[in-house]
């Protein structure tokens, strides 16, 4: 297959050797100095520097990007991009040697480097004999390692979909010899097996990341490419359910074509930033007022003005370790016209700043409910959680318009007194809904109510309500029943009011929260949102809450 025959996206503009990641270059390369002549099973990680970061950078996905590059240049500037590419990935194979260094401590690394030399290999003429076996070389050497890494993984997950891919490559390359016919179907046979188990049936993601999903799925999207197109095998079979994954991420796009950031993220790509293999689906708009994922477990609501709102009442993640998930049972995420208002603050860092990956994974920095100062689910690591919760969606609704949606989830259960939070979100018009929390159980509890704000939006306080301004758009919140929020910002001996745009980065950010103590047949949070300028009056909306509450009861 060559190259041109692969459909890609824009390309991005990538420098030689370009990390991506938010990351101090000097201290990754001393990083990978200290470690290049050790084996890689002997190297011990540690935290002088985030070893995704390191891996990062060694995808070699900037070769990609200038390989796309050349396909929009002249033909007279075509050779001085070739000839980067060529030295780039030649450099890199001369600077990590087989086996030495940490680039080779993960199947999935190793993987996601096969397509790069075999573009390499399609698109740049006139390689040197020598060149042309180097590249093959490192090929059958990645392909190698990776078909005895990948059992090795406890929990099947974009590990597993990018090593295969790695071997479908390869496969086919050296399909003429024992070795790559069984990599081959070694790698088929795997996306097959785990197309289902990744990629649930209405769309979502096994794993509840939103980010690692975009990447499955262009991971698939790239090995159909290749598949189909070499004549290797027909995926056919496969496309529905691919197809069912893009249209879930569509629902969850705002009106800037953002989305909301769920579970962990990476800022990781199947090809490189700013390519993508040809996805179906592409086109799709998501239209319905309000959608639900049974299985993901996400309600979508899209109101006037722009507005979208996730609701998650979905489960902890991909047992049985549950790695890129975290404790956000019951969460919400808003935006307005394409302006992200309350959302899920990000990732920030998985290795190097332990007290920072607990915070930006835990129930605390999302908007929900923490009980007792303890996560729904119990982190064990950094990517282990157990005590894995359930949620169950009792009742969704837009039967007059307004949607409603009612959930429950039973994390807090395991506490030595119990309690059950359920959570309604219930649109009385199309400007304001109510934010229901209540709960069941015994004993005395602290029960604390979050709604992270993103850090470009102002917030402005007024008499007994708030006002939250991002851009153009505004919208009150308040909370009814004589309660009052408290703000928060940037703290950090115990890490609260943050926000990670991206990987390795993280900023200040409001934070409207409320804490009370009391029995779960005592405390409830009521929270009022109103879109648009209009004041809040407050006894008007405790009516509303009581008749929205009886209508409640009587349905």
């Amino acid at each position: 297959m060559e190259l041109s025959e692969t459909s890609m996206g824009a390309p991005g503009a990538f420098g030689e050797d370009q990390h991506t990641l938010n990351a101090n270059d000097d201290i990754l390369r001393r990083y990978e100095k200290r470690w290049r002549n050790t084996f890689f099973a002997d190297i011990k990680p540690d935290e002088s520097a985030d070893i995704w970061a390191v891996w990062e950078s060694a995808r070699l996905q900037h070769v990609t990007a200038m390989l796309a590059d050349k396909r929009e240049t002249e033909d007279a500037q075509q050779k001085p991009v070739l000839e980067g590419a060529k030295d780039a990935v030649l450099g890199w194979l001369s600077s990590n040697p087989f086996l030495f260094g940490p680039h080779y401590m993960s199947a999935m690394e190793c993987g996601l480097r096969i397509p790069v030399f075999f573009y390499c290999l399609k698109a740049i003429d006139g390689l040197a004999g020598a060149e042309r076996l180097r590249l093959l070389t490192a090929m059958y050497e990645h392909a190698w390692l990776v078909s005895y890494g990948l059992p090795s993984y406890p929990s099947p997950g974009s590990h597993t979909i990018a090593g295969a891919v790695g071997l479908v490559f390869a496969g086919a390359t050296f399909r003429s010899t024992k070795e790559g016919n069984a990599w081959l179907y070694a790698g088929h046979g795997l996306l097959e097996q785990e197309l289902d188990h990744q990629i649930l049936p209405d769309g979502g993601p096994a794993g509840q990341s939103l980010d690692y999903h975009r990447f499955v799925l262009d991971l698939y999207w790239l090995a159909v490419d290749f598949l189909e197109k070499n004549g290797v095998a027909d995926c056919s079979a496969w496309r529905p359910r691919l197809m069912e994954g893009e249209k879930f991420l569509k629902a969850f796009e705002d009106a800037s074509g953002n989305l909301p950031s769920i579970g962990d993220s990476n800022n990781g790509h199947a090809v490189a930033r700013g390519v993508h293999p040809r996805r179906n689906g592409d086109d799709f708009i998501e239209t319905r007022p309000c959608v639900t994922f049974p299985e993901s477990g996400y309600t979508v609501i899209r109101g006037t003005d722009g507005l979208l709102l996730t609701f998650d009442h979905g489960p902890l993640g991909m047992a049985p370790l549950f790695h890129h998930s975290h404790a956000d049972a019951l969460s919400i995420t808003l935006s307005v016209a394409g302006e992200q208002l309350l959302g899920d603050p990000g990732t920030y860092r998985y290795n190097g700043a332990p007290e920072w990956r607990r915070h930006f994974r835990g129930t605390k920095a999302h908007s929900t409910v923490m009980i007792d100062d303890k996560d729904q689910a119990v982190q064990e690591t950094g990517f282990i959680w157990s005590h894995p919760y359930r949620s169950t969606l009792i009742r969704v609704s837009d039967d007059d318009g307004n949607p409603y949606v009612e959930a429950t989830h039973d994390g807090y259960e395991r506490l030595s007194e119990p309690v059950t939070h359920r959570r309604v979100v219930d649109f009385c018009s199309d400007s304001l809904f109510l934010i229901k929390d209540s709960f069941s159980g015994k004993g005395l509890h602290k029960f604390e109510l979050n709604f992270h704000l993103h850090p470009d939006a102002a917030l402005i306080w007024k008499d007994k309500y708030s006002v939250i301004r991002k851009g153009a758009v505004e919208l009150s919140i308040t909370l009814l029943g004589g309660k009052q929020f408290r703000a928060a910002c940037g703290e950090t001996t115990l890490p609260f009011g943050w926000y990670s745009p991206e990987y390795g980065v993280k900023v200040q950010s409001p934070v409207l929260s409320c804490q009370v103590y009391g029995t779960p047949d005592q405390v409830s949070f009521v929270t009022a949102v109103s879109l648009g300028r209009s004041t809040l009056e407050i006894d008007v909306l405790e009516e509303i809450a009581n008749a929205q509450t009886r209508l409640t009861v009587k349905a």
